[in-house]
């Protein structure tokens, strides 16, 4: 792919907050950017020179996204990869429309990984009420889960035996889910994802491995540092990543999430780690390198969409991340507050992003707070302190 000057007008769809942060990249390096999202009132779409105000599918709108953008990313798994399918026949498209359609069915998201050569849970795809009586105790416990349309914990229950199964399966059911998908709970350790980054030319780059800590299935902690785990298992957690991102001959930012296993029989079986999902797009937990390294995911995933070369980027600091729900808003009641931001960036080292949303709710991503130092034990120390001044449980 030829390079694209600055100057050029860079396309993302989706207006949330991974793409209000994309866009503050894309700008930084001389590029117009356009957003389609159908909510006037979305995070990127203020900050970006063009907002496409429409439905994903919109004819129209879609036209207008391809006459006006010399290339095109998204910003969350779920835009219809049909919109993707359409924009690529006339733009380059990073990621393409196949990846996020395998990313949008943890059916085909598993059967890719296992085709990868890389270790899953054990699991079952249920596909109606009748697979439940095919279903080995083996994986009970497990989780039950959607196979699309799930994230933040959404779309999935957790199951204690096989009796409990039909029960789990008729609430999904009710909620509109058709097929499923039944993972054996896994004793874990700990959470780490990869950030990587891919080319069109195949090449790829990474961030340093995220550690993180989930909270009612969404993600609250993630802690980065060099060492942060034994080399052997960041080195495994890398090459499973890599692997995954070449069978899909993916472009862009890709973020892989794994379970850290414990010690114990299961571990014995699949080694340390094992691959849990994937997401198309920057994520969560690679926030931080805004603040903490020389090159961030937005950048990477502007310097890919836009044929730029990829550096490997370098982290300066230790960093610990810190997601800012709207519970933080109702602390006190029932009537929204502002939190303390005042006293919290009295703190060094703290760095307040919040995404410029018009209403506070619970459980709705707000922003996030990134604390960097010089070694990673003054940075968890101030971010304890940060957590303590918002309301933020202790970890």
């Amino acid at each position: 792919m030829t390079p694209l000057k600055p100057g050029a007008t860079l396309g993302v769809l989706g207006g949330g907050q991974l793409g209000r942060m994309w866009s503050h990249a894309a700008q930084a390096l001389g590029y117009r950017t356009a957003v389609l999202d159908p909510d006037a009132h979305s995070p990127a779409g203020w900050v970006s020179h063009l907002h496409v105000c429409a439905d994903y599918l919109n004819a129209e709108a879609l036209a207008q996204m391809a006459s006006q953008c010399q290339a095109i990313t998204t910003e969350f798994e779920n835009v219809p990869a049909e919109a993707l399918r359409q924009l690529g026949l006339t733009l380059p498209c990073a990621p393409s429309a196949e990846p996020v359609s395998v990313a949008q069915d943890r059916a085909r998201e598993k059967a890719h990984f296992v085709e990868c050569g890389v270790p899953v849970a054990p699991h079952q795809v249920l596909h109606s009420a009748e697979d439940l009586h095919t279903v080995p105790a083996s994986l009970l416990p497990g989780i039950l889960k959607t196979t699309r349309l799930g994230y933040d914990g959404k779309g999935q229950v957790r199951v204690a035996s096989l009796a409990d199964l039909p029960a789990a399966w008729a609430q999904l059911q009710a909620q509109g889910s058709a097929v499923c998908i039944l993972e054996k709970r896994l004793p874990l350790a700990a959470e780490c994802s990869v950030v990587l980054a891919r080319g069109f030319d195949g090449q790829m780059v990474h961030l340093p491995l995220q550690v993180n800590l989930h909270r009612d299935g969404i993600l609250a902690v993630t802690e980065v540092f060099d060492h942060a785990l034994p080399t052997e298992t960041e080195q495994q957690a890398l090459q499973a990543a890599y692997e995954v991102a070449r069978g899909l001959n993916y472009v862009g930012v890709l973020c892989v999430e794994f379970f850290l296993l414990q010690d114990g029989p299961e571990r014995d079986a699949l080694g340390p780690l094992v691959v849990n999902e994937i997401a198309p797009r920057p994520h969560n937990s690679g926030h931080h390198s805004i603040d903490s390294c020389d090159v961030s995911q937005f950048e990477l995933q502007v310097r890919c969409m836009a044929g730029l070369p990829l550096v490997q980027p370098r982290l300066h600091s230790a960093s610990v991340m810190l997601n800012l729900l709207g519970d933080l808003w109702f602390a006190s009641g029932t009537q929204a507050v502002e939190p303390p931001w005042a006293q919290v960036l009295a703190l060094p080292g703290v760095h307040l992003h919040l995404y410029g949303k018009t209403e506070a709710r619970r459980g709705r991503k707000m922003g996030h707070l990134t604390i960097t130092a010089a070694h990673a034990n003054e940075a968890c120390e101030l971010a304890l302190q940060a957590a303590a001044l918002l309301g933020i449980a202790a970890w």
